[in-house]
């Protein structure tokens, strides 16, 4: 017999609780298992790798295990292909089921039927499950992971008899007790992606059945120490209450990103002893400079344009429309997981927060010449006043061809500043870059470790604040010092650096930008403000 394989972190597909450390995934959604006792139809909704595979096969083994139910958790991805050939989609969907079924190892008389009843193009799903439930013992829950991948017609067609089966259940017709449909997207979105012609299906009617929409929630930093404390009583290596702290701080408990972190410590960094704060933060960046495939994933969606009518404003700190469209379009990035919420937009966490304005930023990094190593004083600091002085020779030279090639117009200004500092700073420092919609301003705090003159360890810290002189505006320049002084406050920084960017037709000739001006803030710091 092979003796049981060290654990993991895991970083892709499903969790197993034989091979990796895990959070137990039912108490995340404690309201499901209310609702399949109620029979109910509901959905299960959450951005990519927060663990809703894993709950959902989880709870299914555990209600079919307790005698009364036949609980099935299987993907629809497959599905995918057949877009608007219904019955090619119907055949995929019950095949899928069927193979799930068998990999269950459940006895024979809770398998569903071999083969299923013919049926016409159109119906053949319902008469399926209708079938099946008739012969089973058992009540039949079905939760359709992936439920995003079924496409036009074929979604259309799945909707209907899913509402049929369920309506048609008071007089007596065998249908599944409890359905749950699990995906990226809530309710709001299935309904768009049905579509508005009354003709095919009334757009509204599928979701009659639906009493209910669960969200999956990230980790809270008791789970991210449970699930930590796991591998410490597994390895003996502990992580410190400073590390946990800083990886909530960081990931805001999204299970991917916590999983990452501590895997990039224990395994790709090779950490043996306790894990600190300080190796949280260099697995942070080296996740982010390898972008993994978790981050490449959103940030692909960083150009549709749903997205970035949701992301610009909050980059840029203005105020978002407020049609109905828009209010769509920010439920949509929610789902995506991209912010933290749908009231104040924020981005979901400081990790993905870097990411947006570093891939955002590619283009103009690759005007960036300067040598980092450059910037370093003799006693090891950097030379904030220097690169603030290069930063305006690049503006005057590159500034206007890149604000045009910018897709993200309102917000291009930010992200070519934050991109010229990220190339220059990024090697031997840190940025810290805060931004909401709304705010009117971008904070930046710049890191930089060095060696003091009697050998201890230093940190240089260095605050920025960006602002954005708009058509039509007063100059922002008497807001920027009250926005920056309170900055510097909560830094306990005594100085910093106001830029102020002139994005008004009336605005001096590029080769007259970048001038600098001391002023004082309401409190008497004294700061540099920069015009561009």
């Amino acid at each position: 017999m092979r003796p049981p394989r060290a654990k993991t972190f895991n970083t892709a597909g499903p969790c197993d609780p034989q091979l990796h450390y895990m959070v137990p995934p039912t108490p995340r959604l404690p309201q499901a298992r209310a609702l399949i006792d109620m029979d109910r139809y509901f959905v299960v909704h959450a951005p990519r790798q927060t663990g809703k595979t894993t709950g959902l096969r989880t709870l299914a083994s555990e209600l079919t295990a307790e005698g009364d139910i036949a609980a099935l958790a299987f993907s629809c991805e497959r599905a995918k292909v057949a877009g608007d050939d219904v019955g090619w989609g119907e055949s995929i969907l019950l095949q899928s089921i069927r193979e799930a079924a068998e990999r269950s190892g459940w006895p024979k008389k809770l398998l569903p039927p071999d083969p299923w009843p013919e049926a016409t193009p159109g119906t053949l799903f319902g008469t399926g499950l209708s079938e099946w439930c008739r012969r089973s013992p058992r009540r039949v829950v079905l939760f359709f992971d992936e439920i995003d991948a079924l496409q036009g017609n074929s979604l259309v067609s799945f909707l209907c008899q899913l509402r049929d089966g369920h309506n048609a259940r008071p007089d007596g017709h065998p249908f599944p007790s409890s359905v749950i449909l699990c995906g990226l997207r809530d309710v709001r979105d299935y309904k768009t992606a049905v579509g508005a012609d009354p003709g095919r299906c009334n757009p509204t009617s599928p979701f009659n059945i639906v009493t209910k929409s669960l969200r999956l929630g990230d980790f809270t930093a008791g789970q991210i120490g449970e699930l930590y404390d796991q591998h410490t009583e597994a390895t003996g290596q502990e992580f410190t209450k400073d590390a946990v702290d800083r990886v909530f701080e960081l990931t805001q408990g999204q299970p991917w990103l916590v999983n990452a972190v501590a895997h990039e410590i224990t395994f790709e960094m090779g950490v043996t002893g306790t894990v600190t704060a300080g190796h949280v933060e260099d697995a942070k960046e080296r996740l982010i400079r390898a972008r993994a495939t978790h981050l490449d994933a959103l940030v692909a969606r960083l150009y549709e344009p749903r997205v970035e009518r949701v992301i610009e404003p909050i980059v840029a700190g203005t105020w978002p429309g407020t049609d109905t469209s828009f209010d769509d379009d920010v439920s949509y990035v929610h789902d995506l997981g991209l912010i933290r919420g749908t009231q104040d937009l924020e981005i979901a966490n400081p990790i993905y927060r870097e990411v947006l304005l570093r891939v955002l930023g590619d283009r103009t990094e690759r005007f960036v010449k300067a040598d980092p190593r450059s910037f370093v004083l003799p006693d090891g600091r950097f030379d904030l006043q220097r690169l603030l002085r290069e930063f305006v020779v690049f503006w005057r030279e590159h500034g206007e061809v890149l604000i045009r090639q910018e897709g993200y117009h309102e917000a291009a200004c930010q992200i070519i500043l934050m991109a010229f500092l990220h190339r220059l700073v990024n090697g031997g420092g840190q940025l810290d870059r805060e931004y909401a919609a709304g705010t009117k301003r971008l904070d930046v705090l710049v890191r930089w470790p060095y060696t003091g003159p009697d050998g201890e360890r230093l940190v240089q810290r260095e605050a920025m604040e960006l602002k954005v002189w708009r058509a039509g505006k007063d100059d922002p320049l008497p807001d920027g010092l009250v926005q920056l002084d309170g900055y510097l406050d909560r830094l306990s920084l005594t100085t910093g650096v106001l830029v102020i960017f002139d994005r008004r037709p009336e605005a001096p000739a590029w080769k007259e930008r970048g001038s600098f001006a001391q002023a004082t803030t309401p409190s008497g710091r004294q700061v540099t403000v920069l015009r561009g």
